[in-house]
């Protein structure tokens, strides 16, 4: 099972359902909005990390690369169109 946690962007639309039909099997989102979201830990059992570069909270995303980092958890950046992502991630699965 191929899990993915999406850090940024209010709304990811038609993504979630690209993600799923190139094999990933959970996505989760964390938009990123409000200041209490860095506070949240990564969930258990996460494959990779994707951080959307143009919709993100950068205060947010230090904290999320610094606990990636402690848990050996790959992350990836990239912008919010499905190009970006889908080159972004080829290494993930």
């Amino acid at each position: 099972m191929t899990s993915l946690l999406i850090i940024g962007a209010d709304h990811l639309g038609v993504i979630r359902d690209k993600l799923t039909s190139v094999g990933f099997d959970v996505v989760l989102h964390i938009n990123g909005r409000k200041v209490q979201m860095v506070k949240k830990e990564i969930p258990e059992k996460i494959n990779c990390i994707l951080v959307l570069t143009d919709y993100v909270n950068h205060n947010l995303s230090t904290v999320i690369k610094k606990r990636a980092k402690n848990q050996c958890i790959p992350i990836y950046y990239a912008k919010r169109s499905w190009c970006s992502i889908y080159n972004a991630l080829k290494g993930c699965k």
